[in-house]
């Protein structure tokens, strides 16, 4: 997707997320549809909309039944919104956005509701409807033939051929939840969170993780691998939305956003999924950004990634990034977009930035925003 400012272009007016919270903890009472409903409710709010022409979320674990249309309808929407749910696995929330603005640049329409949700605490229990019927944690992302690893190993492979030292990652996970931190005592998410029944800040960020607590965790995954339950990402629960529309109706309303300039999708061998991403930023890539939100799912293959698109870790997640907010699988993509448009919108901090993150399967979504006003 390329664009030049015509009127169908698209642009994000209003973004806002739940707190994260970590599964069993503190949303575990909440299913998808209540974890998007009051999110999709505040976006409207914000930009003083009644209705969309559709909402759009991605969702991974969740109990089918397109929650996008249930969640729309527990947010009030007229019953002629549809609604649809699309899964590209931890890239689903902003492969919806992307989604939306392609709708809106085709002409399909003018304004989408898109994000993400994902409710580990309350994801059912899944089987192989077999004789006698087998239970599994993941759908396969690849064949198995073709190599299909769980996320964990992965990572640790991605690492070691990057060259990613223990230290490093450690040293990026502290850095992460430092900021977040930091940023939380500073008020800086106050403006994109939406409290549910009295959670009002994000469950996981730590004080207490310094590099010297760090470097005392064991690999997690495999018996000399890099990657820890310290710097990799929590399970989590939590939803995130965003207003797409075109710019003849942000003009219109005379609304601030985040143009959309560029999106790709790409994918790589599935035996290194965690590369996914690296294609689709190298493709949008326009300068150097003003601020970057890459999805830290494991510190070494965020660090992999970074590396081989060329963008300094420093730059990355300056209120910290999911090592430290969570990842909430089919939300985290339009974390990423919530928090870009807090800091280039709200708090003016610049006028350009990148969104990006690897999946299941080897695939990867990165999109360029500017800032327009």
């Amino acid at each position: 997707m390329t664009s030049h400012g015509e009127p169908t272009c698209p642009v994000v007016v209003a973004a806002r997320r739940t707190p994260i919270g970590t599964a069993g903890g503190a949303l575990r009472g909440f299913t998808v549809d209540e974890l998007a409903a009051p999110v999709l409710r505040a976006v409207l709010d914000d930009a003083c909309l009644d209705s969309v022409d559709d909402v759009v979320l991605g969702n991974v674990f969740g109990p089918g039944g397109n929650p996008a249309r249930v969640a729309a309808l527990r947010a009030g929407l007229p019953t002629s919104v549809p609604g649809v749910t699309i899964d590209r696995q931890c890239a689903s929330g902003l492969a919806a956005i992307t989604l939306a603005g392609a709708l809106i640049q085709a002409g399909a329409g003018e304004a989408y509701l898109a994000g993400g949700v994902e409710s580990a605490s309350t994801a059912p229990y899944r089987a192989w409807r077999t004789e006698p019927s087998t239970q599994y944690t993941r759908a396969p992302f690849a064949p198995a033939d073709v190599g299909d690893p769980d996320m964990g190993p992965a990572a640790d492979r991605v690492a070691a051929e990057a060259g990613i030292s223990r230290a490093r990652q450690d040293a990026f996970a502290a850095r992460s939840h430092a900021r977040a931190v930091e940023a939380q005592r500073a008020g800086r998410f106050a403006a994109e969170l939406v409290p549910l029944d009295g959670v009002t800040t994000d469950q996981r960020p730590r004080d207490s993780f310094t590099v010297e607590r760090l470097a005392r965790f064991h690999p997690a995954f495999t018996p000399d691998g890099t990657a820890t339950a310290a710097n990799s990402c929590g399970v989590n629960d939590g939803a995130a939305a965003v207003l797409v529309v075109s710019e003849r109706l942000r003009r219109e309303r005379g609304l601030p956003g985040l143009r959309l300039v560029a999106s790709a999708t790409s994918a790589v061998d599935p035996n290194r999924l965690g590369l996914g991403a690296v294609p689709a930023m190298r493709s949008v890539l326009r300068s150097t950004p003003d601020v970057v939100e890459f999805n830290e799912a494991f510190a070494g293959q965020a660090l992999a990634c970074l590396d081989a698109a060329g963008i300094d870790e420093r730059t990355v997640s300056p209120d910290g990034g999911a090592i430290a907010l969570g990842h909430p699988w089919g939300a985290s993509g339009a974390v990423l977009v919530v928090r870009l448009f807090s800091q280039l919108v709200r708090q003016a901090a610049g006028r350009s930035g990148l969104a990006a993150l690897s999946a299941g399967g080897g695939v990867g979504v990165a999109t360029w925003w500017e800032v327009v006003r």
